[in-house]
């Protein structure tokens, strides 16, 4: 943000508080042009009033009357050939502006139509590289301009990276969506959602993928936030607050997720100097307030009376304090904006860390983020803090173990009503503590759609006629049984396979591959479903290995494609292993990360604008 940039908000705001039209007359005739005398005396007269050299104030006038006069000029030629003018801004992942850009085109072709012009302009050879960010959406290329609400003169900002990076851009994030699909896919094996101090939230099936697979992105947002490639964060931002736009809007409102994923779209804004998104911000920061203000109190006073003035969670409240300021100023707000730029910089001063004590507990062997949040939550006394660290840890661990059953519920449910009723796994285990048989919970809970009284109230009154509805379960099928163990499997768990499925052979392959603990299980059953083929394949039709103990299979050609069907599912489900791999490489095992804002940027912006205000 320079000098004459805050010349501009002034001097914008002074004239239409004055309802001056500088493309009207007396300050420009059609046909003629602008009347240099009356743009002159206009300069004067502003200059000391608003406290800005005359020449300052001149070149200003000029500026701005220029480009009034090119939006009238665009907006005739919308009404005449239909051609809309979009005037486009390219930025780098630092924040810099690479080239602005003017393309024309009607609002009735489509987004992708859109990224050609670009790509055109920008001498690119793959329009999908391009990304065009309209009202904070990532317009979609299969839908036409218009129907996305795109208008003449709009402002858009372009996300394309530079040179070759445009490219390895397009495919990274391809990857992470690609990676966070697989994960969120895996049946609660890598991801599962749970609060920050490790107690499960259980969701139905289609909501909890959507909001898996908004997490799941979200934390590869971050990851690209603290690597400062903020085009990266921001194109990753935006899509997963589209994918929590699909969720429940009772969750949403529940939880501080939403209200933190708008304050970091707001501050990519910020970083990379995107003011014509103003109006999203101000959308954004008022939906992150009012989310704060509800978990935490009107003035943030439920919070502070817990947790203290200096909790981690101060840090976002001052972030939020410091973007409004932000905000405030490009409005000509001054004075709400000097009043927020005040309670951030107030905030701040009293949320900073001592680096020779956070050197000190790094050096104890604690990480740098568990450290910083333990040094402002306890005022910077390193025993306590310490005590903290090891409090916090106790504690998410004993809720991961006090939930154990439940997550052992909800995934036994998962498996066996695969594509049909949802379960809550919480009412299945509180009902069954009350003594009720599990099967009859689970008939119950369906019939009611998870509410608890009702449920409780069928068990109590008709259970005769639950019992009734239950199928009964088949014994397990012995050469299904053995079919699996031949394919490598465990005796053990091919029986609870079976019999959890019912002797469905699909869904049992589904639920053994789904169910190894590490990599190297299934890799064993990799490798003996690949000697199987090797052995029996046309290759080797006949070969036997001297240490089987199992009776060979007669492979047929069915038993042949049987196996290699299995062996696809497995090899498809080691993809699985290596996508979460890439997903977890660069995320934080602190699940408080989210608060730890080392605060040098902030302080560094809050100069800025504070400087700024005082001229």
């Amino acid at each position: 943000m320079s000098q004459i940039d805050n010349t501009f908000i002034k001097l914008r705001a002074r004239l239409r508080d004055r309802d001056i039209k500088l493309w009207e007359e007396p300050y420009y005739f059609d046909g003629v042009g602008s009347i240099e005398s009356e743009m002159d005396r206009l300069a004067r007269d502003l200059s000391g009033d608003l406290d800005i050299s005359i020449s300052d104030c001149r070149c200003a006038l000029v500026e701005m009357q220029d480009g009034a006069l090119r939006k009238l000029a665009a907006r005739r030629e919308f009404n005449d050939t239909g051609l809309a003018t979009f005037n486009v801004r390219c930025v780098d992942s630092k924040g810099g502006t690479s080239q602005m850009m003017e393309i024309k085109c009607s609002l009735g072709v489509s987004g992708a139509d859109l990224q050609k012009e670009v790509a055109k302009k920008l001498d690119l050879a793959d329009p999908s590289h391009v990304k065009c960010i309209s009202g904070g959406r990532i317009i979609n290329g299969m839908r036409t301009l218009a129907s996305q609400g795109l208008k003449t003169n709009q402002q858009l900002m372009v996300v394309v990276g530079g040179g070759n990076q445009g490219q390895e851009l397009h495919e990274r994030i391809q990857r992470i969506r690609a990676d966070v699909e697989i994960v969120a896919d895996a049946d609660h094996r890598f991801m599962e959602m749970e609060d920050q101090d490790g107690r499960p939230i259980f969701l139905p099936p289609d909501e909890n993928r959507t909001l898996l697979m908004a997490m799941g992105m979200y934390e590869k947002a971050r990851a690209a936030m603290r690597k400062e490639n903020l085009d990266e964060a921001l194109l990753l931002l935006l899509e997963t607050d589209e994918l929590f736009s699909r969720c429940n809007s009772k969750f949403l409102e529940a939880v501080d997720n939403y209200a933190l994923i708008n304050l970091d779209i707001v501050w990519c804004y910020l970083c990379l100097k995107n003011i014509t998104q103003l109006p999203d911000a101000q959308r954004r920061l008022d939906i992150c307030e009012r989310s704060f203000r509800k978990s935490y109190g009107e003035q943030f006073d439920r919070l502070y009376a817990i947790k203290g003035t200096s909790c981690p969670e101060r840090a976002l409240i001052m972030r939020l304090h410091l973007l409004q300021g932000v905000l405030y100023f490009h409005q000509n707000r001054r004075d709400e904006s000097y009043e927020r730029l005040e309670e951030a910089a107030k905030a701040l001063d009293e949320l900073k860390v001592n680096d020779d004590q956070l050197l000190t507990l790094v050096e104890m062997g604690y990480g740098e983020s568990d450290a910083r949040l333990a040094l402002r939550s306890c005022a910077g006394n390193i025993d306590r803090a310490i005590q903290f660290i090891q409090d916090r840890r106790e504690k998410v661990s004993e809720e991961r173990r006090n939930s154990a059953p439940l997550r052992q519920v909800n995934q036994e449910m998962r498996e066996a009503n695969s594509g049909g009723d949802w379960v809550d796994p919480r009412s299945v285990c509180r009902l069954m503590e009350m003594g009720y048989e599990r099967r009859l919970v689970v008939e119950a809970l369906k019939k009611t759609k998870n509410n608890l009284d009702r449920s409780l109230d069928l068990l109590q009154r008709h259970s005769d006629e639950l019992r009734a509805n239950l199928t009964a379960t088949p014994p397990v099928d012995e050469s299904l049984l053995s079919t699996l163990q031949q394919l490598g499997f465990q005796t053990q768990t091919a029986r609870s396979a079976l019999e959890t499925t019912e002797n469905d052979f699909r869904k049992s392959v589904e639920f053994l591959l789904k169910s190894f603990v590490n990599e190297t299980e299934l890799m064993a059953v990799i490798g003996a479903m690949t000697k199987l083929l090797e052995d029996h394949g046309p290759s080797g039709s006949n070969r036997t290995t001297s240490n089987s103990s199992a009776p060979l299979l007669n492979l047929s050609s069915s038993k042949l494609a049987l196996i290699q069907s299995v062996l696809g599912q497995a090899k498809s489900e080691m993809e699985s292993y290596n996508a979460f791999k890439r997903f977890n490489e660069d995320l934080s095992e602190n699940s408080s990360n989210y608060l730890d804002l080392p605060l040098v940027q902030e302080e560094q912006i809050l100069s800025e604008y504070r400087r700024l205000l005082e001229r």
